[in-house]
């Protein structure tokens, strides 16, 4: 019986989507958002206004790339988890029909 095939297609599409929307609506805000955090933690060790040294650069850069990596992974990981439930309802559903037309 195929009761998880439904949903194991329906996660990989909702996780297609979710990388389109993320490639759409995420990754300016995921890049901002972490270059602002970036920026402050950056102005706490060295000082406000901050430097363009070496070391200021690298806190900066890795928490932009780190406020991108966080909201990738919650547009893909939310998008394939409500696809995968998606597709368990419609496994139930099938599950259901199928058992009654053998009656």
């Amino acid at each position: 019986m195929k009761t998880r095939e439904t949903a194991r297609k329906m996660a990989y599409a909702g996780a297609g989507a979710g990388l389109v929307l993320f490639a759409v609506v995420g990754l300016l805000p995921g890049s901002l958002v972490g270059g602002a955090l970036g920026l402050n933690i950056a102005g706490s060790l060295f000082g406000f206004p901050v430097s363009s040294a070496l070391l200021p650069r690298l806190i900066v850069g890795m928490s932009m790339l780190l406020g991108i990596l966080v909201s990738a992974i919650m547009f893909i990981a939310g998008a394939a988890s409500a696809g995968s439930l998606i597709g368990h309802v419609i496994d139930l559903f099938r599950a259901g029909k199928t058992a009654e037309a053998k009656w």
